[in-house]
């Protein structure tokens, strides 16, 4: 069974294709020099830097293979040639308005690139899947674990 593709913007793959290099071609060749250095000590079983070092390489293997998994099923889309600019879809920043007409900016981006304290918000995440489709004007209602929360679109934007 195939894995869905995950939407991705060019400066998220960017980013991800960016952290694979840096841990495969910098930091897993500087572990493993460490590890065989510290193999050719002797005793194992005590040596911090061999038993640092081979855990840390797991940790970068792992983290390699995470990494490569996402990219291979990632779908780039590039927020700018989405065809309906009226409406909210994945690349598009959206200026919202709640209740007491507080304001926040939020850009609906992939999952591996979301970060809210930048307004960077995940493409599965609640907030992004209430205002799927969306137009100005729109009252959308957010179901959150601190409760129901309105908001009203007041702007669409793709860069």
């Amino acid at each position: 069974m195939s894995q869905p593709s995950h939407p991705i913007t060019p400066g998220g793959y960017a980013a991800l294709k960016a952290r694979y290099d840096r841990l495969l071609g910098t930091e897993r060749p500087e572990i493993v020099e460490i590890v065989s250095w510290a193999a050719g000590n002797g005793d194992r079983s005590e040596n911090g830097d061999y038993i640092y070092g081979r855990k840390r390489m797991r940790e970068i293997d792992r983290e390699l293979a995470h990494l490569a998994r996402r990219m291979k099923h990632a779908r780039v889309i590039e927020p700018s040639e989405q065809p309906d600019k009226d409406r909210a879809f994945f690349g598009a920043t959206l200026t919202l308005a709640d209740e007491d007409d507080a304001r926040k900016t939020v850009t609906l981006v992939g999952d591996d690139e979301q970060d809210a304290s930048a307004g960077k918000i995940g493409w599965s995440s609640p907030l992004a899947r209430a205002l799927r489709g969306a137009r100005v004007g729109d009252l959308r209602t957010v179901h959150l674990p601190s409760g129901e929360r309105e908001w009203e679109v007041m702007a669409i934007a793709y860069a």
